[in-house]
């Protein structure tokens, strides 16, 4: 039935044998969203019980709108330190826990109104506006911002430090003066060892609930808080009531450039990983639904005290190893968070606060992806340094500045490819069909007094300068040049700037008595071509089906026999390889 949510489409197909699958995967799932929850809440800022209320609310709603049976969203490291750079510098110094939340769950509000709107609008390739490397390097400086910003409260101590630098100056200014309180440094590196250990060593065990229960255990027997070790403490009983936040109007525009940057990365995090669980199990994708329900849960977590939220590929892959089939996972781990709030809302009294950082310092290696960036050395120099300006941003600017610049760099490196497209001459390799990069075939084979170029992009008015450059100085390194032929199959689109330019280098080719012949224009091109008025100086024998066909006839009319190229300057092209 068309527009009916998809959690109830589900519901209707239900199968009898999902039940006992998704009630288990449930309970598993509920393990790790407390601990994650409340620490993720942390570090945006907030008070750890936000983060509860953010989980359960945020899973009630994907439940009904969510496209995907399998995916999990909730609070996420990522996001956590985007949340508190827009909300903490809008706090007054005293830091007012009612206000930081009302902040918070205006911002969900309008990260849920943008991303409603933009499903709506059918604009999921907003996404794609941070590329794979930048993104790269974002989480990589992300990684590190979170890992120095946990430090402190791992130690023992807080610091009231901006940004990277200071953050390390305050941390280090804070243990040389002997802030560190010894019992929090061995708790939570003991916490962070027991995650790392177990999750290399024993994957299927849910190393998070283990350290929690251990770390509980060990702050009751050994009195942890009378040595210095701040808890958790009691959290507040029962669920928030419906709420409408209320700010002031000097906030809306803050809040606003905060969650247009939030928005970006939840959606470009929730089509990775929806694209990544659907190949598993032969979904079909559909970003613009997962938009909408990514909304409506932002939506959903602002209206009870919650903040923005995202998916996560760590839970989404624990609830899918424990068998969940459909969104009633997601239903089962919202309900018995619930009933710890309202039955045992004293169950993490005595968790460690190192012990939450050390949830969120071992998210942010797994944020880290140092095998991706090496890769990019190997394979691709140029976006090997996008990564890198990307991490600097980060680290160096801030998280949400960081995120601005990556998206400008995804974008500037589109115009860079688009501006200097690769550009070389073809010739004729003995053995195999066509014509081919000589470059690459340094034995190819010319015709003499013919030069066929190949401009791998659309022609417009950024390139097309460069683009009768390069022809000019093949011409010119080849004096005895009669004939330029474009290769011009991967010429997608001709602008009325590279038409004049066109007209230009035709007039200043005749003057030196070359001819330029294009072959395989494609007939959208050649229409705008007309369109332009060059046909009434490129007659029709100057278009060509085929480049074969071009080359037979220069042949045909100049006797011209194919000879080995002779490398000079000119052959190096404008770029030396395909970055």
């Amino acid at each position: 039935m068309r527009g009916t949510p998809p959690g109830l489409k589900t519901l209707r197909t239900y199968r009898r044998e999902w039940l006992l699958k998704d009630l288990v995967a449930g309970v598993v799932l509920s393990t790790l969203l407390v601990p994650q929850g409340m620490a993720y809440a942390e570090l945006a800022g907030l008070p750890p019980i936000t983060g509860l209320y953010t989980s359960v609310l945020c899973l009630l709603a994907y439940a009904v709108a969510g496209p995907s049976r399998v995916l999990v969203l909730g609070p996420d490291s990522s996001l956590g330190p985007m949340i508190a750079a827009t909300v903490l510098p809008l706090l007054a110094a005293d830091g007012d826990s009612g206000r930081a939340i009302a902040l918070a769950s205006m911002l969900a509000l309008m990260v849920g109104a943008i991303t409603l709107l933009a499903g709506v609008a059918r604009l999921g390739f907003v996404a794609d506006l941070i590329s794979k490397p930048t993104m790269i390097g974002y989480m990589n400086g992300l990684a590190l911002t979170i890992l120095i910003g946990q430090l402190p409260k791992l130690f023992g101590f807080s610091t009231d430090a901006d940004g990277l630098i200071g953050e390390v100056d305050a941390f280090v200014d804070g243990v040389t003066d002997g802030q560190a309180v010894a019992a929090a440094v061995a708790v939570g590196g003991g916490c962070i060892l027991l995650i790392l250990l177990l999750q290399r060593l024993l994957p299927k065990v849910p190393a998070v609930l283990v350290m929690v229960v251990l770390a509980i255990t060990a702050s009751v027997v050994l009195d942890l808080d009378e040595h210095g070790v701040k808890t958790v403490g009691r959290l507040p009983e029962g669920l928030p009531p419906f709420t409408v936040p209320h700010i002031g109007w000097d906030d809306l525009g803050p809040l606003f450039v905060g969650a247009l940057g939030i928005a970006l990365v939840s959606l470009a995090d929730t089509i990775s990983n929806a694209s990544a669980f659907a190949a598993r199990t032969g979904q079909e994708v559909r970003g613009n639904d997962e938009m909408i329900a990514i909304g409506s849960a932002n939506v959903a977590a602002g209206l009870f005290q919650g903040f923005p939220v995202s998916t996560s590929g760590s839970r989404t892959a624990v609830a899918e190893r424990a068998g969940a089939k459909t969104q009633l996972t997601g239903v089962v781990g919202a309900a018995l968070i619930v009933l710890m709030l309202v039955l045992l809302p004293g169950l993490f009294r005595d968790l460690p606060q190192p012990a939450l950082a050390a949830v969120v310092i071992t998210a942010s290696l797994s944020l880290a992806d140092l095998a991706g960036t090496t890769r990019l050395w190997r394979q691709r120099k140029a976006e090997f340094w996008l990564s890198i300006a990307a991490f600097l941003g980060v680290a160096l600017l801030g998280v949400l500045p960081g995120i601005a610049v990556a998206v400008g760099l995804s974008i500037l490196n589109v115009f860079r490819r688009a501006w200097w497209p690769y550009s070389t001459v073809l010739g004729r390799v003995p053995g195999l069909e066509g014509y081919h990069d000589v470059r690459s075939h340094p034995g190819a084979q010319l015709l003499p007094g013919l030069v066929i170029f190949r401009f791998d992009g659309p022609l417009f008015f950024a390139n097309a300068k460069s683009f009768r450059d390069e022809v000019l100085r093949y011409t010119r390194a080849r004096p005895a040049t009669r004939c330029v032929l474009i290769a011009a199959e991967p010429v997608t689109d001709v602008d009325t700037t590279a038409a004049d330019i066109l007209e230009e280098l035709d007039a200043t080719l005749r003057e030196l008595g070359v001819d330029l012949v294009f072959a395989e224009l494609k007939d959208p091109v050649r229409r705008k071509v007309e369109r332009y008025g060059l046909t009434h100086t490129f007659d029709a024998r100057r278009f060509r089906p085929t480049v074969e066909g071009a080359v037979e006839a220069f042949r045909s009319d100049n006797g011209a026999h194919w000879a080995p190229a002779h490398r000079k300057t000119g052959d190096r092209g404008q770029n030396g390889s395909q970055n």
